[in-house]
C-alpha cells in the first residue's frame, strides 16, 4: 500500500495550471508599512510602484493614524492596476536556500511543493541537488523564469560525484556540470586533493557552492577546509562542531555505531556540538572569526533537526491534517530505510541530549550574526516531519530562538539569501530598481511570526471569539500577483484526491 501511493501521489508531474495572472504595465500597491531587510526600521504607509517587474517608486504618503494625503500619491496610468494595502505589511519575497523539489520517495511532485512554497512568500529557492534529474530541474527552472508555471525562482545546484577519485577527474567533471547550465555545486566530501580542486575549479568559473559536510569525509576535510579553499555555504551543522574540535579529531563514535543505522546516525549527531570547543573559547573564538573573514555563510536549517528534540510537536503540527500528502506521511513513518525516519526507538534521554546540542548550536549562529558573518534561511522539507512552506516559518521562529531580532530574522530570509546566491543587485530588499519580489500579509510578523504561516495564528477577539489572523495573502514574484490563500485551497484539494484514492486517513505510528 506504502509503495502504491508514492506512486499515485508522483503521477501529476506536469500538470500544472495555466496562470492568469501577468506582468502589469503599472501596478500600484497602496498604503502600506514596508518591513524591508536593508536594517531599516518599518515605514509606512507607502504607495509601492511596480512597472512590469521593476520597483520603480517608493512613495512616502502620510503618518499611522492620519488619513493619506491623495495629492502625495503616484498617479495611476491608464493600463494600472492597484491594490489597497492600507493596514497591511509589504515585506521582500523570501529565500529559501535549502529547498528540494520534492522527490519520488516521498511521492512530492513539484506543484504541490511549489504551491505550498509560494503560499508561503517563497519566491526564490536554491535548490541544492535532490532526486530530480537535472534535465527536469532545468526545465522547472526555464518555465519558472518565464512565468508559465506558478513557482519560486529556482537557482539549480548539481550534487558533486562520489565517483570522482582525482584531482583532474574533479576538474573535469566541474567544468562539464557548467556546460550544463547548473547554477553550482552542492559537495557531501571527498578526498582533501579532490575537495581542493573540485571548489578552486569552481569558483574559477564563477559558480557557487555549498556542501554537507557528511561524516564519512569530515574527519580530514571539515568546514574550515572548505572555507579556506573558497566554498561559498555550508548546510546543516555538520563539519562545523569537528573544525572546533579541540581535544580529538574523531567525534566520539559508540563500539557499535553504524552509519547506516538512521537512529545511531542521528542520535549520535545529537551529542557532537557537545563534544566542540566551548562557547567564547580561544579556539570557538578563532574558528569562527577565520569563517567571517572568509565571507563564509551558514544555512543551518534549525528545523529539519527539531523533531529530534521534540518528537510529539512535530509530528502533530495542526498543518499536516490538510496539507501533507499521505505519501509523505507515510515516508515520516518510523522506518529502517526512509532518510530521516530515524524513530526505532526514540526518547527521553536522546531529546535530552538534542535540547542541549541546539542551545551550544543557537550560541555560535548567534555570535557568527553579531559578529558580521551571514546567515540564511533553509528549510530542507520533505524529510522528517517538515512541510515545504510551513517549515520555512519554522525556520523564522527557530532564528527568534537563537536570539535574533526579528528584523534580523526578515534579513537572513530575504537579503542575506539573495547575496549567498549571488542576486542582491535583483531581489532581496524592497529598492528602486530591482525585481518585484514581495509579500503582503495583513498581520505584523515582526509581532508575531506565527502569522506568516499558511494556518495563520489564534487570536482572541474583542467579543471573546476565537479567530484565525493571518498566512500570506498576496505573493508578488516577478511582478505577477498570485492569491497566496487559493493557492494554499488548492494544495489542499490536492491532499484531499489523494487520500481519496488512496482510501487513506493519517494516523499517528503504531495506533491503528
Amino acid at each position: 500500500m506504502r509503495k502504491l501511493i508514492y506512486l499515485l501521489a508522483f503521477v501529476p508531474i506536469f500538470c500544472f495550471s495555466q496562470i492568469n495572472g501577468k506582468q502589469h504595465e503599472q501596478l500600484i500597491l497602496r498604503g502600506a508599512t514596508i518591513i524591508n531587510s536593508t536594517g531599516a526600521p518599518p515605514l509606512g504607509p507607502v504607495d509601492i510602484v511596480i512597472e512590469k517587474n521593476i520597483i520603480t517608486k517608493i512613495q512616502n504618503v502620510g503618518y499611522p493614524g492620519v488619513p493619506i494625503n491623495e495629492n502625495r500619491r503616484p498617479k495611476l496610468s491608464k493600463n494600472g492596476v492597484e491594490i489597497n494595502c492600507e493596514g497591511s505589511y509589504i515585506l521582500p519575497g523570501f529565500i529559501d536556500t535549502h529547498g528540494h523539489i520534492g522527490g519520488r520517495s516521498q511521492g512530492a511532485n513539484p506543484e504541490y511543493v511549489f504551491k505550498l512554497w509560494m503560499s508561503h512568500g517563497i519566491t526564490t529557492i536554491r535548490e541544492p541537488g535532490g532526486s530530480l534529474s537535472h534535465d527536469l530541474k532545468l526545465e522547472l527552472k526555464n518555465s519558472s523564469e518565464k512565468n508559465t508555471i506558478v513557482a519560486p525562482r529556482i537557482i539549480a545546484f548539481s550534487t558533486f560525484s562520489s565517483r570522482i577519485k582525482s584531482p583532474d577527474e574533479a576538474r573535469d567533471w566541474v567544468k562539464d556540470n557548467a556546460k550544463k547550465g547548473s547554477d553550482g555545486i552542492k559537495f557531501f566530501g571527498a578526498p582533501p586533493d579532490v575537495m581542493q580542486a573540485a571548489i578552486e575549479e569552481n569558483k574559477k568559473l564563477g559558480l557557487r557552492s555549498t556542501a554537507h559536510h557528511a561524516q564519512l569525509n569530515v574527519v580530514k576535510w571539515n568546514v574550515l577546509n572548505s572555507a579556506r579553499a573558497g566554498l561559498n555555504s555550508m548546510e546543516h551543522w555538520y563539519g562545523l562542531p569537528e573544525a572546533l574540535f579541540s581535544d580529538r579529531i574523531i567525534q566520539n563514535y559508540p563500539a557499535n555505531y553504524n552509519y547506516q543505522n538512521e537512529q545511531h546516525r542521528f542520535e549520535e549527531a545529537g551529542k557532537l556540538w557537545k563534544q566542540a570547543a566551548k562557547p567564547y573559547s580561544e579556539h570557538w573564538n578563532n574558528v569562527m572569526n577565520e569563517l567571517i573573514s572568509l565571507d563564509f555563510t551558514i544555512s543551518p536549517t534549525l528545523n529539519i533537526y527539531e523533531a529530534s528534540r521534540d518528537l510529539h510537536r512535530a509530528r502533530r503540527a495542526e498543518w499536516h491534517d490538510d496539507y501533507t500528502l499521505p505519501s509523505l506521511w507515510g515516508f515520516y513513518a518510523p522506518s529502517r530505510i526512509s532518510h530521516g525516519s530515524y524513530w526505532h526507538y526514540w526518547g527521553t534521554e536522546q531529546e535530552i541530549a538534542w535540547k542541549e546540542n541546539y542551545r551550544l548550536w543557537m550560541t555560535f549562529l548567534n555570535e557568527f550574526k553579531n559578529r558580521g558573518g551571514r546567515v540564511t534561511t533553509g528549510s530542507d522539507s520533505g524529510y522528517i516531519y517538515q512541510l515545504y512552506g510551513f517549515a520555512f516559518v519554522r525556520e523564522l521562529e527557530l532564528l527568534r530562538e537563537a536570539g535574533f531580532h526579528p528584523l534580523e530574522i526578515i534579513q537572513s530570509a530575504t537579503l542575506n539569501g539573495a547575496e549567498v546566491l549571488g542576486l542582491d543587485h535583483l531581489i532581496g530588499s524592497i529598492e528602486l530598481g530591482k525585481l518585484a519580489d514581495l509579500i503582503v500579509i495583513e498581520e505584523n510578523p515582526l509581532e508575531n511570526l506565527k502569522v506568516l504561516y499558511g494556518t495563520g495564528a489564534i487570536k482572541l477577539d474583542t467579543n471573546n471569539n476565537v479567530t484565525r489572523v493571518g498566512g500570506v495573502k498576496y505573493t508578488i514574484k516577478d511582478g505577477i500577483v498570485y492569491d497566496a490563500k487559493k493557492l494554499l485551497k488548492e494544495v489542499k484539494a490536492m491532499v484531499d484526491l489523494a487520500k481519496k484514492e488512496a482510501g487513506y486517513k493519517i494516523k499517528q505510528p503504531g495506533i491503528n
